[in-house]
């Protein structure tokens, strides 16, 4: 199954999310492998310091080539093939998106990113000529204070774009999903009580509801 992670602009957090769902599904015992098709690599690096650390189980993650395409459908059906992808490789994007299972959109809780997300919607048309495939966002990144509207309206924009549904359950701004990316390890080896923790398993049950 490939899973895209895209989105067209920086900083939505694309890298963190591929790299705790791809040790959350090894974690449930599942094969899984990685491609990191943006300039900036920093699944690639999270992903060395895990192994200089020795973290166990080790990911492996996979660079652009010229045969990406043949490089995504090579693997076997019941291997989990995580993609982070974004706008700075264009072609790439289109080649990740022609192969997909299914895309999920991680949407900061403010206008531009949601604008970005419906221009994304252009992109995706256009690799797959109207076939899409399944297309889900979430809100990530989310005000951790109730008081602040910005996430519920961000929701509700992604709820009128066609072709796209809506994962509710967000990812909040914690500190400790950037601490445990620094460190190599995913939220949920940091910490196996905490409210990001929480947070992480509740997402990654509904990306992957068969696992849950």
């Amino acid at each position: 199954m490939i899973t895209v992670v895209a989105n067209l602009k920086g900083g939505s957090g694309k890298s963190t999310v591929v790299f705790n769902l791809a040790l959350w599904l090894q974690m449930k015992g599942q094969p899984v492998v990685a491609y990191d098709l943006d300039p900036q690599q920093t699944l690639m690096d999270v992903a060395e310091v895990r192994r200089e650390e020795g973290y166990a189980p080790a990911l492996q993650v996979y660079p652009p080539r010229e045969s990406l395409l043949e490089d995504l459908n090579y693997h076997p059906k019941n291997v989990h093939v995580l993609v982070d992808v974004g706008a700075a490789n264009i072609d790439a994007m289109k080649q990740a998106i022609k192969t997909s299972d299914q895309i999920i959109i991680p949407v900061p809780p403010s206008q531009p990113d949601v604008w970005a997300t419906q221009r994304f919607m252009d992109i995706v048309e256009d690799a797959t000529g109207g076939q899409y495939p399944k297309m889900r966002a979430f809100v990530n990144r989310a005000d951790t204070h109730c008081a602040v509207r910005e996430s519920d309206d961000t929701e509700d924009a992604i709820k009128q774009i066609a072709n796209i549904d809506l994962i509710s359950n967000r990812l909040f701004q914690r500190t400790i999903f950037r601490r445990s990316l620094s460190e190599g390890m995913a939220v949920f080896e940091m910490s196996k009580r905490s409210k990001a923790t929480d947070e992480f398993n509740t997402f990654a049950g509904s990306v992957f509801p068969e696992l849950a």
